[in-house]
């Protein structure tokens, strides 16, 4: 048993031991695993390859599902998260017929099914700490194979002028991704130190300073700010659980801006030249403008999701003219997606489908803390608090210039949640 795990290894209450007993009972033990399996090969290949990703997304939500349908146990009484996670699924179909422009509105709602299923699946199953240690190992894992895959079409074949994580895509979205596994490392490497062998503290460091060059090297001003504030987050809440001060913190902060400054990466030269050329915020002013340009036109529920890249310098033309306003083409610039999640939320989805959003992340960030683990609380629990904070620092801090939580890091950010949800509801041996 891990050092502090009493709390979390406490007799669970009878209605629990009775329901798990009869889980027990009506599922074997090679179901279970070929669920957990299909669970940590998904996460593998999560930025890997499309089609392999999307067939252990469907596996496993069926092999779910049957397994609960044998065990007449679907986790328990429906609460809070379930009407949440409900309503965030059902609202991209809703803005889908109500879209103001129609295409590719039911495809985009089918993202939200998938990561939302994710997270439904996850908060509802109760694995053991081998099941959750072992995906958080192929969350890492399987970001270095595709990490390594990239580097070699950047280094060795030329084939790739940016570096990127293969099935993620755009180097910003890739920068995302990464981020959010070196926050999962960070939380696993500081809360495992005390209790692994020196060989694993090296290889822990070796995988954080990777992933630190990394995210670098793909110079995403947004995602190395956000990592920097989230990983001050992370381990400034384990040093006061500890009761440890913030003084080693406070040094190394120092110490890495430093460095920053003295070697001067590329992604801070790329900075100053945007400032200089003053454009900070790399065009995204003019795509703003046109979100918002057609929120004012369908304000309740938007343009439907991924419609943002149909909407054309016609279409802001024939608004404006309705609205009585000028219209000066130069002042907008086209895109197909919003360059932030706020804005981009708001195009698509409008009002409705940010108050979606903004209701599942104040959620997601009370349910990270009001339950704050305790200093003797076991590593597992404090890998996967560490993971989902700053999972939603990144979403939040980078989604007002980047539009983050969709596709692989929605599925990631969700993988990780869900696996809190779980854990947290498991110590305290009930619902969550």
């Amino acid at each position: 048993m891990e050092k502090g795990s009493a709390n979390y290894n406490r007799p669970l209450p009878a209605s629990s031991v009775t329901e798990n007993s009869q889980i027990a009972a009506n599922l074997s033990s090679r179901a279970l695993a070929t669920e957990q399996a299909l669970l940590v090969a998904f996460a593998f290949v999560l930025p890997l390859y499309e089609a392999p990703k999307n067939l252990l997304w469907i596996a496993l939500v069926v092999a779910w599902i049957v397994n609960r349908i044998r065990a007449r146990d679907f986790g328990g009484p429906w609460d809070r998260w379930d009407s949440l996670i409900a309503t965030w699924i059902a609202s991209g179909y809703v803005v889908a017929i109500f879209a103001g422009i129609h295409h590719y509105e039911v495809a985009g709602a089918h993202d939200i099914l998938r990561y939302g299923s994710v997270l439904w699946i996850l908060k509802r199953s109760r694995y053991p700490d081998g099941a959750w240690r072992a995906l958080a190992i192929a969350i890492v894992a399987g970001t270095f194979v595709t990490l390594a895959w990239g580097y070699w079409g950047v280094l060795v074949t030329h084939k790739h002028e940016y570096l990127g994580l293969h099935s993620v895509g755009h180097v910003n979205h890739s920068a995302i991704y990464l981020s959010i596994v070196f926050g999962l490392a960070l939380a696993a490497t500081r809360a495992w130190w005390h209790q692994t062998n020196r060989g694993r503290r090296i290889l822990g460091i070796a995988v954080l300073a990777l992933c630190i060059v990394s995210i670098f090297w793909m110079q995403s001003r947004a995602a190395i700010g956000a990592s920097f504030a989230a990983a001050l987050l992370v381990l400034g809440v384990y040093s006061w659980r500890l009761q440890h001060g913030f003084r080693m913190i406070a040094i190394g902060a120092v110490v890495a801006v430093a460095a920053v400054l003295l070697l001067k990466p590329e992604a801070l030269e790329k900075n100053e030249a945007f400032i200089k050329q003053d454009i900070f915020l790399s065009h995204r002013g003019g795509v703003w403008r046109v979100g918002l340009a057609a929120w004012r036109e369908y304000p309740i529920f938007g343009v439907g999701m991924d419609n943002f890249g149909r909407i054309s310098y016609d279409k802001l033309e024939a608004w404006s003219k309705k609205r009585g306003e000028p219209f000066e083409k130069s002042r907008y610039a086209l895109a197909s997606h919003g360059h932030s999640l706020f804005v981009n939320t708001l195009t698509e989805r409008g009002l409705f489908g940010l108050a979606v959003l903004l209701a599942v992340l104040a959620a997601w960030a009370w349910a990270l803390a009001r339950a704050i683990p305790e200093a003797t609380a076991p590593p597992l629990v404090w890998t996967y608090w560490g993971g989902a904070a700053f999972a939603w620092t990144l979403a939040v801090v980078v989604g007002t210039v980047n539009t983050t939580l969709h596709h692989e890091h929605a599925l990631l950010s969700m993988l990780l949640l869900g696996g809190w949800l779980s854990i947290e509801r498991a110590r305290r041996g009930a619902p969550a």
